[in-house]
């Protein structure tokens, strides 16, 4: 996780190409959900609106 907001940031991917749009609601956990800088997260990519997004993002 790179570039945090309070509810939203972006991805870098492991294998390179554009940063993934990440926003808090997509995070796949039960009360609060939060991600730290650097943190390693398993998600899928789908195309929003601007660009690539993370769905079902995942801690690792």
């Amino acid at each position: 996780m790179i570039n945090r907001h309070p509810q939203f940031g972006f991805i870098e991917q492991e294998g390179g190409g554009p940063d993934v749009f990440a926003h808090y609601s997509n995070i796949a956990a039960q009360g609060y959900r939060e991600l730290h800088e650097g943190q390693k997260v398993e998600f899928d990519v789908t195309q929003g609106q601007k660009g690539p997004q993370a769905e079902n993002i995942r801690p690792v």
